[in-house]
């Protein structure tokens, strides 16, 4: 059985809840990525923030990017998996969420984040299109 931790990226580096907007995206730029996990001060997962919510939600709002807050964009409970879950389980929380990354969470930490692509290199090339197709929707 294959599980979340063997596939995940380790280590994800997070931005503040009270962070800006732009700290968040220079982040992501630097890291060459295209979201971040929002944390808040006491190292819990609080959401996660993409270049396109910034973007949409901020810039498109007539929002300043230098002011607005990475806790500001958050929505909802974020989702995301245990270290030692199944992939499939992770896969069907992806699915079912239309998400593309997922946090890892381990003792109550996030440890890495899981990314679609990492998921479809396990699976076949027909589970991997319906997961692509299930994400997408």
């Amino acid at each position: 059985m294959t599980l979340a931790r063997d596939l995940m990226t380790p280590d994800p580096r997070c931005i503040a809840e009270n962070g800006t907007l732009v700290d968040a995206a220079k982040l992501m730029s630097d890291l060459d990525v295209g979201a971040l996990p929002i944390c808040g001060e006491d190292g819990k997962l609080k959401g996660m923030l993409t270049d396109r919510d910034i973007v949409v939600k901020c810039l498109a709002q007539g929002g300043d990017p230098r002011t607005a807050t990475a806790g500001s964009l958050g929505e909802g409970t974020p989702v995301w998996v245990e270290a030692g879950a199944d992939v499939r389980d992770a896969l069907t929380l992806m699915q079912d969420h239309q998400v593309r990354r997922l946090p890892v969470i381990e003792d109550h930490k996030l440890v890495g984040i899981l990314a679609q692509a990492d998921v479809a290199r396990e699976l076949s090339a027909v589970e991997a299109g319906e997961t692509v197709e299930e994400i997408s929707e």
